[in-house]
């Protein structure tokens, strides 16, 4: 890992230990990732965002250093944790930067209008307007580990050695990105993560988890539910090959305070680390002008 005095801390939630890191002062702000990631996915954002805010970055249910709970949360669950910690950490005002899993959590956290959340920033966001979309037949080809990850022996092949889970990452991180090998430098750490037992079941158990109300969007399309009022800026990489692009087109149906949407050509899905330099400055402004 980079050489920073990182600040590893943890939270006794209802029935659940989570672990986090923080840096900073400031106006709080709560960096959420998604899949396959761990808190160490905003390592070139935190040290930079710290000297302007109170960052804090934990990992979800399942990952990281967190507790791994037995069976297949409710997607519920994942909201309430994102609750409770704001709560056990005492934040009267806080803004959240994510993206993927983690940013389906933030919406729905969102909509319960507690009136502490004062900004939202997001990173190639899965939101209700994507609708039938994702099971458009040329886009199954880039689905197809989400279905994988549901099967009862994924998580064992993939960690029954080493060599499996460094072939597995190795393809998925270059697949999702929009050059390779912007992860070979961490590329130990991300199997060491997901190597540690009960890792990569906890994060399979999302995708079993969603699995519903995704197939409910594919079905259904754009799913009906309230606007989010809470500022919202949208900072998407344009090489995404799973949440696409073009799919911004319908966020103004679902974000009432939408403040800007920005398509970065040189990154893939995880524009935050793709786009480093970028993407802290783009946080930093939003932040600011709040």
């Amino acid at each position: 890992m980079t050489e920073y005095d990182w600040k590893h801390q943890y939270a006794d939630l209802p029935g659940l230990r989570v672990h986090y890191v923080r840096h900073g002062q400031g106006m709080p702000i709560i960096l959420q990732h998604g899949w396959p990631e761990f808190w160490y996915t905003w390592h070139k954002n935190i040290p930079v965002l710290a000297e302007n805010f109170d960052i804090i970055a934990p990992d979800l249910r399942g990952f990281g250093d967190s507790d791994k709970p037995s069976g297949v949360s409710d997607v519920q669950a994942y909201v309430d944790d994102l609750s409770n910690l704001v709560e056990h950490l005492g934040l009267e005002e806080f803004g959240i930067v994510t993206h993927d899993v983690g940013a389906w959590i933030a919406q729905a956290y969102a909509l319960r209008n507690t009136g502490r959340l004062k900004g939202l920033f997001f990173m190639n966001c899965p939101y209700p307007g994507i609708g039938k979309r994702w099971n458009e037949p040329d886009h199954q080809i880039n689905m197809w580990y989400q279905q994988f990850h549901q099967m009862p022996f994924a998580a064992e092949l993939l960690t029954r050695d080493r060599e499996n889970a460094k072939i597995y990452f190795g393809y998925m991180l270059n697949c999702l990105t929009n050059a390779d090998g912007v992860f070979d430098e961490v590329m130990d750490d991300w199997i060491d993560n997901f190597m540690k037992p009960g890792n990569m079941q906890g994060g399979f158990n999302w995708y079993i988890a969603v699995n519903e109300l995704r197939l409910k969007a594919m079905r259904e399309g754009p799913l009906d539910v309230p606007k989010i009022d809470v500022p919202t800026r949208v900072f998407w990489g344009g090489n995404d090959p799973v949440l696409k692009a073009e799919w911004t087109d319908n966020l103004g149906n679902y974000f009432s305070d939408l403040r800007k949407v920005d398509i970065v050509s040189e990154a893939g899905h995880f524009v935050h680390y793709e786009q480093p330099d970028q993407a802290n400055f783009e946080i930093t402004s939003f932040f600011r002008s709040l």
